[in-house]
């Protein structure tokens, strides 16, 4: 998660503006996640992160609570933190404690029906400069200096010392077979859960500058020669275990600033562009400023490598330090409709009960502007979606589709937020009664259908 301010990249002219009512899919290049029926999917929720403890504490700040509360308010999809150094705290040896904590939680998730994305994290690299990671035994820094930044600390990734870090495991080739040993352990356990969508394969990764070179320059030659080669041998790694989850590969966090990913083609026919979606001042505690144009900028720039490669969108990490500021509302009613148009869902930083990030309070009650995460939406289309979309302001949520011509995938299903919520069809489909935060429609197979949710009351 970035938290500070970046130096800034390359600003793109804008294409698209936002508008009152968002399209989720449909007329554009991009490709949306499916599932094992070929339902297209559409996933929304959070990060469960617990940075506070390791070793034999590690993941005891995430509860079962965690996955029901996040379910109830309408949330499908979660993105888990998980630590290199917590599962190979000394090189060759794999914690099964900590697998067995990584369970329970995917447990509680299929419990809820979550669907389950484990990313690897790293910030600044890991515990050899005081953070979570890469463990120390697998940090190598050539003896260059690391001066901490306690006020800033996203400016330690361009320490020297953290810098030679990232190109060492990028290069060395025992570090290589090292991590992909690691994702070779997690997909071994876990490729038959069936929380488990797919695996975030690091997180916010960074490199080494060389002289002379600005920070985009930088970003886009790390992203071609380094993360592009690493990628493809640790999505050969998991494969080599599970044949079926999708991988998840991002850019540097410097897409943030507009900049275009570098990456190249990862040759895997399951892989997910990845990106967070942060602007460096309001990581910093500013407001949003509408008239920057920095949501139609990171917009522009981020759906460049998708619609090349054809693969679905995911954001997997998003969301200002201050939600409450003056111009929050409107960055959280923009930003939820620039991501309806070209992403295939998002996880916002992060479930927890408090202050900062968080989603909710310590009652569970969304904290100011984030109750607008919480939208209507198809999690799974039996067919080809034609349109998709929300008017906040109405309270309407629209979906239009033709059905799959197959009797087997006849199911489309909803989520509905807290609220009272009316679902009408038409075209040759029935809606089963609705329970509480759910309706599922059936349709003859190839028709045409539209779907009409509309808000009757809120939560």
């Amino acid at each position: 998660m970035l938290r500070t301010t970046l130096a800034a990249g390359a600003v793109l002219a804008s294409l698209l503006a936002p508008t009152a009512a968002h399209a989720d899919t449909g007329g554009d290049a991009i490709p949306a996640l499916t599932d094992s029926r070929g339902r297209v999917l559409t996933l929304r929720g959070w990060n469960l992160a617990d940075k506070a403890h390791s070793g034999e504490q590690a993941l005891s700040g995430i509860t079962e609570k965690h996955l029901r509360d996040m379910r109830a308010k309408g949330f499908n999809f979660a993105r888990l933190v998980v630590f290199w150094d917590d599962l190979e705290p000394k090189k060759g040896q794999y914690s099964q404690a900590y697998l067995r904590k990584i369970e329970r939680v995917l447990d509680w998730a299929r419990k809820y029906d979550v669907q389950v994305v484990l990313d690897a994290h790293q910030d600044v690299f890991g515990p050899a400069f005081g953070h979570r990671g890469i463990p120390a035994w697998a940090t190598r820094t050539d003896g260059l200096p690391f001066t901490p930044h306690p006020d800033d600390w996203f400016s330690e990734y361009f320490e020297p010392a953290v810098q030679r870090a990232f190109t060492h495991l990028y290069e060395d080739e025992d570090l290589r077979r090292a991590q992909a040993r690691m994702w070779r352990v997690l997909a071994e356990r876990f490729e038959d859960h069936p929380a488990v969508l797919g695996y975030d394969l690091i997180n916010e990764p960074m490199g080494e500058l060389r002289e002379g070179e600005d920070l985009p320059t930088a970003a886009r030659r790390i992203e071609s020669e380094q993360l592009t080669a690493m990628y493809n041998r640790l999505a050969d790694a998991v494969r080599s275990a599970d044949r079926d989850g999708w991988i998840f590969v991002e850019p540097t966090p410097i897409v943030g600033e507009g900049v275009p990913t570098g990456l190249g083609r990862i040759d895997d026919p399951k892989v997910v562009y990845a990106p967070h979606f942060y602007n460096s001042g309001m990581e910093a505690g500013a407001d949003y400023d509408p008239a920057a144009r920095w949501i139609e900028n990171y917009e522009q720039a981020v759906t460049a490598y998708p619609k090349e490669y054809e693969v679905p969108v995911l954001v997997g990490e998003w969301g200002p330090l201050n939600n409450s500021l003056p111009n929050m509302n409107r960055f959280f009613r923009e930003a939820m409709a620039s991501l309806g148009r070209y992403s295939t869902g998002w996880a916002g930083w992060e479930w927890c009960y408090g202050g900062g990030y968080c989603a909710v309070d310590a009652t569970g009650a969304f904290r100011t502007n984030k109750e607008l995460t919480a939208e209507p939406y198809a999690e799974a289309v039996a067919g080809t979606v034609r349109t998709s979309s929300y008017d906040p302001a109405a309270g309407v949520y629209r979906l239009e589709y033709d059905a799959a011509p197959r009797r087997g995938s006849r199911a489309t299903e909803l989520s509905l937020p807290p609220g009272t919520w009316r679902v009408e069809t038409g075209g040759r489909a029935i809606v089963l009664r609705p329970k509480a935060g759910r309706a599922v429609v059936l349709a003859a197979p190839g028709a045409r259908v539209t779907v009409t949710v509309t808000a009757t009351g809120r939560g």
